[in-house]
């Protein structure tokens, strides 16, 4: 494809809300998935920490 500008880049012979869309609904949900990530490997780590802290002292 050829584009004269770029508007008609943007518009994407009519397409371009559903291409753009597309692609930033994409990028939210994986920065979405990125963050939930980050804050279950947080609480898993803090729980583990816990866990071992308990251990010494029981022992």
């Amino acid at each position: 494809m050829h584009w004269n500008s770029v508007s008609d880049f943007l518009a994407m012979g009519g397409y371009g809300l559903y291409v753009w869309g597309s692609f930033g609904l994409t990028a939210a949900v994986v920065a979405g998935e990125v963050l939930m990530l980050r804050a279950q490997r947080k609480n898993i780590l803090l729980n583990l920490r816990n866990e071992l802290l308990s251990e010494r002292t029981l022992s």
